[in-house]
Order: C-alpha cells, then sequence, then structure tokens
C-alpha cells in the first residue's frame, strides 16, 4: 500500500508563536482567535506562576487535553533551551469550569546535567484541579529499537476522509446536545472504522484515529510537543467502555479520566497527519487501563500513552447522565 502524506484541504492561518523561556516575558498570539497557539497563550502573574485562558465555545467542563497542553507549556517556559520533554505523569482530580482561567503554578524540583524535572499545579478559584510531574532531558545519541509499524490504513484524503470524530461523537448524542462542544477545537480527527453509535456488542479490536492539529504551529518545537499532549487526551475514556459493548455516553456506564501518563519518543510534527492506535488492556473494580501509540505515516514510534478511567454503572454512580455531558465530573475533569 502506498501511503500518501496530506494536509487537510482548506487555507491555514500563518501563526508565529515563541513560547518563550523567561518568567518575565508574556507570549502573544495577536489576530490568531481559535487556534491551538492561543490555548498555550500563558500569561505571566510572577516567575513560575502563569495563567491559562479559558476555554472558548467548548461546553462548561475544561477539556482534559488542555490541563496536559498548558501544565507542559508553563514548564517549558522554566527549562533551559537544551532541554525536551520526555515523560509526563498526571491527575486529574476535579473537573475545571471551561469559562474560567487557570492558574500554572510550577515548582522546579531538580536541574541535572542531563534531566530536569518540574511539577505543574493547576488550579481555579482557589481550588486544585490538576497535577503533573514532567521530566526533561538533553537530546543525546543512544541505542536505537523500536518495533516498526505497519501503519494498515492511508492517511486521510479527499477521497478517504474516514469519519469526522466530531460527526461521531455528535451521533451517539441527543439532538438537544449538538453541536457537540468539541467540535470547535483547533483540531482534526478523523476515526478509521468508527464503532456503531448503539452497542451491538464487543468491540476488542485497535481504534485507530488520524489526527493533527488544524492551525500552523511553525518552527518551534515546544508547541508541536504541547499539541500532541493536547490530542492524547482523546477518546482514551470512551474507549474502555467497547470490550462491554458499551459507547460514550451510554445510559448503563459513566466514564472519565482519573491518570494520565505521555512518553515522547521522538520530535513530533502536528501539522501532519499521526495515527493513534488506542487499546484496552484491563477492565474491572469501576475503572478501566487504556495503551495509545502515536504513529507516523512511515511506522515510526511517536509517543506512548496510558490512562486509567472510570468506568462505573449507572446504579452505583451519584449523578444523571447529563452532569457527564463534557466527558467530565465534579471528580475528574475526564476526556474527549
Amino acid at each position: 500500500m502506498v501511503l500518501h502524506q496530506t494536509r487537510t484541504p482548506g487555507a491555514r492561518n500563518i501563526v508565529t508563536c515563541d513560547l518563550g523561556r523567561s518568567a518575565g516575558t508574556e507570549t502573544t498570539v495577536p489576530g490568531v482567535e481559535g487556534t491551538f497557539a492561543e490555548i498555550v497563550d500563558l500569561g505571566v502573574k510572577r516567575k513560575d506562576l502563569f495563567t491559562g485562558p479559558a476555554s472558548s465555545g467548548s461546553g462548561s467542563r475544561t477539556f482534559g487535553g488542555q490541563f496536559l497542553a498548558q501544565s507542559l507549556t508553563a514548564a517549558q517556559r522554566t527549562v533551559t533551551q537544551d532541554r525536551v520533554a520526555h515523560s509526563m505523569h498526571s491527575y486529574f482530580l476535579k473537573g475545571g469550569q471551561a469559562n474560567t482561567s487557570v492558574e500554572l503554578e510550577v515548582i522546579r524540583l531538580r536541574d541535572g546535567r542531563s534531566f530536569s524535572q518540574r511539577q505543574v499545579v493547576v488550579s481555579q478559584q482557589g481550588a486544585e484541579l490538576f497535577r503533573t510531574l514532567i521530566s526533561f532531558q538533553v537530546p543525546e545519541a543512544g541505542l536505537e529499537w523500536h518495533k516498526h509499524a505497519a501503519i494498515p490504513v492511508a492517511t486521510p484524503t479527499n477521497e478517504q476522509p474516514y469519519t469526522d470524530y466530531s460527526d461521531y461523537v455528535e451521533s451517539v448524542l441527543p439532538p438537544n446536545e449538538r453541536p457537540w462542544p468539541g467540535r470547535s477545537r483547533p483540531i482534526n480527527v478523523r476515526y478509521v472504522d468508527s464503532p456503531p453509535a448503539v452497542g451491538d456488542g464487543p468491540i476488542t479490536s485497535p481504534q485507530l484515529m488520524w489526527m493533527q492539529i488544524s492551525s500552523d504551529l511553525g518552527t518551534k518545537q515546544e508547541l508541536h510537543t504541547a499539541g500532541l499532549a493536547y490530542l492524547t487526551d482523546i477518546g482514551m475514556d470512551s474507549v474502555i467502555a467497547l470490550p462491554h459493548g458499551y459507547r460514550w455516553r451510554d445510559e448503563e456506564v459513566t466514564t472519565a479520566s482519573l491518570n494520565h501518563s505521555i512518553w515522547f519518543h521522538r520530535p513530533a510534527e502536528m501539522n501532519e497527519w499521526l495515527l493513534y492506535e488506542q487499546r484496552v488492556e484491563w477492565t474491572n473494580r469501576g475503572r478501566g487501563l487504556a495503551n495509545g501509540r502515536f504513529y507516523d505515516p512511515a511506522g515510526q514510534l511517536i509517543a506512548t500513552c496510558m490512562q486509567e478511567g472510570l468506568l462505573r454503572w449507572n446504579s452505583e454512580a451519584k449523578m444523571s447522565s447529563r452532569d457527564w455531558a463534557s466527558g467530565g465530573n465534579p471528580e475528574s475533569p475526564g476526556s474527549g
């Protein structure tokens, strides 16, 4: 099979964004409202304390990927230019209000000759919502090995667009909850083999989605890495219900993100298509564990993710299904 690497049709706005390392320098991206650069355009209150903008038009609950991307951006500002993120381990503690800004406090844990570690705490109106530990490394040569993947599907084209992820989500939502708030996010996601909207039996095969950031990210690798972190949270809570024959927003079960880990293996080019392969590893005791891998069209492994999520029968839930409409709840912000 010949794979064709394509960009999504349509004009793009060219965005120049300097993430800026200095705690006293505030990044601005004038005239690019609605782009990914705007999501991670952090203000500065003082050294190591940043403010993250509210989500525009994205529902009542803050998307978990926004916490990941903004926290990584804040931590990036506190390390030297020669260090890149290689791992990120996060806990979703409480749901955030999408229409309210957040504070991000960076705690400098260690700066060694090769590695730096940062902890980021995200709060909103005095309540802690999210906490993450991020490690950075000075890139170095090393022994390289990974199992090369044979990509089974070509990248999206006009002739083979696959299913738009927002269209799939809206197919399971009641009419009064459409359009899905996530449709306004600056992303392109194409579901290769989306499950039927109504559960018709267990699905244990890998879920495949092509993904990219829709607004131009320029040449700053930090912005592309933050874009990758943003995308890792999409679909990871709902996939754990598939082996049981359920779907996202199914009346019998409730799902939400609990904790999330990312390992960054290679520099990502997030304006190009990456294949996100999601597999369910385990479910029991009201929880489920999913594995995600990002590949480029050539089959190179770009990043690996693991996410543990809530998987609760509604008979045990203490909230109505409507409280979960944005993929989150007052105990956890949830997922895409």
